[in-house]
C-alpha cells in the first residue's frame, strides 16, 4: 500500500492524570516508550500525528480541566505543530473535528496508541473502524487498569486489556504489536 504521509498516528489520553494511585494496578507499564518510539518514526517520516487530550466534565477526575493530570506525559508531548483534539467523552470522534480532519487530509490508515485499553481506545478504535478507517491498534501501545465487574468480581489489568483486544481484533481492527507494526507496515 502506497503510504505517501497518510498513515496517522492517533496517541489517546496519554496524560498524567492515569499516574494517579485511584485506578490501581495497571498492565503494560512500557506502553509510553512504545508510543514514543512510534512517534519518532513518525516525527522523522513526517507522517500525521494527532495527540488526543481528555478534558473530563467532572471536577473531581484527575483529567479535569483544573487539574495537574490534564496535561501531556513528558515522554510523548506534542510538539508545535502537531494536532492536539480535545475531548470529554471516550471517543475521540464524538464531538471533535477528528473525522473530517483525517477526510480532509485523505488519511484512510490510523494507528491507536494511548490509555487506556478499554476506555477511550476501544470505544475510539470501534468508532473509526465502524466509520470505514483501516485501523490499526498497538497492543503494546495501550494499557489497562484492573478493574471489578458488576457482580464483585476483580478482573486484573492483563485480563481487561487482554479481552479488550481480542473484542477489537479482526472486527473494527486489526492488533498489533509495535514491532509487528514497524516491520509489517511502517518499514514497506
Amino acid at each position: 500500500m502506497e503510504r505517501n504521509n497518510k498513515l496517522a498516528l492517533i496517541i489517546i489520553d496519554v496524560q498524567q492524570g492515569f499516574e494517579d494511585k485511584r485506578w490501581g494496578e495497571r498492565n503494560n507499564p512500557n506502553a509510553e516508550e512504545n508510543i514514543y518510539s512510534l512517534l519518532k518514526i513518525w516525527r522523522e517520516k513526517k507522517w500525521p500525528i494527532i495527540h488526543v487530550q481528555h478534558i473530563s466534565t467532572n471536577p473531581n477526575s484527575p483529567l479535569s480541566a483544573n487539574s495537574k493530570g490534564v496535561l501531556f506525559k513528558e515522554i510523548v508531548k506534542p510538539l508545535d505543530g502537531e494536532v492536539v483534539i480535545q475531548k470529554n467523552v471516550n471517543s475521540a470522534f464524538i464531538g471533535t473535528n477528528l473525522e473530517q480532519y483525517l477526510k480532509e487530509h485523505d488519511i484512510n490508515d490510523v494507528v491507536i496508541t494511548g490509555l487506556t485499553t478499554p476506555h477511550c481506545v476501544s470505544t475510539t478504535t470501534r468508532m473509526s473502524g465502524n466509520l470505514g478507517f483501516n485501523t490499526y491498534l498497538i497492543s503494546d501501545a495501550t494499557a489497562a487498569f484492573g478493574m471489578k465487574g458488576p457482580d464483585g468480581v476483580y478482573y486484573d489489568a492483563n485480563q481487561i486489556h487482554n479481552i479488550s483486544l481480542a473484542t477489537l481484533h479482526g472486527e473494527f481492527a486489526t492488533v498489533l504489536t509495535t514491532e509487528e507494526l514497524i516491520e509489517q507496515i511502517v518499514t514497506k
